[in-house]
């Protein structure tokens, strides 16, 4: 999400203090925690939410949440503000699900336990010990304010007739969202790698959609299921070979999407709608594999595809 604000006179993300009103362990890598509060009124504008992501803040060491000026109109400059030991960590989620009735606003958020020693990060704790009346910070877009492309969501099939969606258990509840917010006569296939066979979870998938969940064996590195299923119903020639998912060097996640490009990659206009529109999300060096096999062993045009690395493996994310 950008800082940047429109050239009305209302911000376009709101910053807000929200509190815990439910949390519910769906599976044993899954906790789905519902947040609400009044201030909560101003965020997101109802209707499809797809891929929409959200900012969370969470406490610091000392577990106290600190004090935000949510008068600023830079949210950004306002975190930053806040001394760095004190201001506590901000992480990225997608929206799983938006509910707002005539009692109010409410967003969940499917959170991930990564529990293993050295790969637990704040977030990650925080989620497996949530409880009901807990504070963090949420950063959205405003309801009502037009915040343009890239802001928040990426999904954008157009009038592509069928959908490929890919993603780890990060992903998953992107992908969740995006089935139930599509049309009810959209055709496709969604692959979703989870750590386990009890992590397969309930989505209202259209008719017209197959969804295959790859559970990984234990210890098993994340993109070695999920890869060669891909690529084998892609018609790969290779996809029998053994995958190596591709190493990077920068700390920077690949985000590509049929309109913009993070390499800085010319855009080439498209002369007619694809048939096929590709979501593919997850682990960095998973995301850049699947890039290259899609684009340069398959020649899938880069403009019908979304690739979005939502974390990098060995590196704690930092916003």
């Amino acid at each position: 999400m950008s800082a940047e604000t429109t050239t009305t006179e209302r911000p376009t993300y709101i910053l807000t203090r929200v509190e815990v009103r439910a949390v519910d362990r769906v599976s044993p890598s899954f906790v789905r925690v519902t947040f609400g509060g009044d201030e909560l009124d101003d965020f997101g504008t109802p209707g499809e939410v797809f891929d929409s992501r959200i900012k969370l803040v969470f406490p610091p060491a000392s577990g106290i949440l600190p004090e935000i000026d949510r008068s600023s109109d830079n949210w950004w400059q306002a975190f930053l503000a806040v001394p760095e030991a004190e201001r506590g960590s901000m992480r990225t989620y997608s929206v799983r699900e938006l509910r707002v009735t005539d009692a109010g606003t409410e967003v969940v958020v499917d959170f991930v336990l990564h529990l293993e020693p050295g790969l637990t990060g704040p977030a990650s704790l925080w989620a497996s010990r949530s409880a009901v009346g807990q504070e963090l910070y949420l950063v959205g877009p405003r309801r009502g304010v037009d915040v343009g492309a890239h802001g928040g969501a990426e999904y954008e099939s157009g009038s592509a007739r069928s959908v490929v969606l890919v993603g780890d258990e990060t992903a998953a509840p992107a992908i969740a969202r995006i089935l139930e917010d599509a049309p009810r006569d959209l055709r496709g296939v969604a692959f979703i790698e989870v750590p386990s066979p009890a992590d397969i979870l309930r989505i209202d998938v259209p008719t017209g959609v197959e969804v295959h969940w790859l559970p990984r064996d234990a210890g098993e590195l994340h993109g070695l299921t999920l890869i060669p299923a891909v690529l084998e119903y892609l018609g790969d020639a290779d996809a029998d070979e053994e995958i190596r998912v591709t190493d990077i060097d920068s700390e920077d996640l690949v985000w590509e999407t049929p309109d913009y490009s993070g390499l800085g990659e010319a855009i080439a206009a498209v002369d007619a709608a694809p048939e096929r529109y590709f979501w593919i999300a997850g682990e960095s060096g998973v995301v850049t594999t699947l890039r290259r096999h899609l684009v340069k062993d398959l020649g899938i045009d880069r403009g019908q595809v979304a690739f979005m690395g939502y974390w990098r493996r060995g590196v704690a994310m930092r916003g």
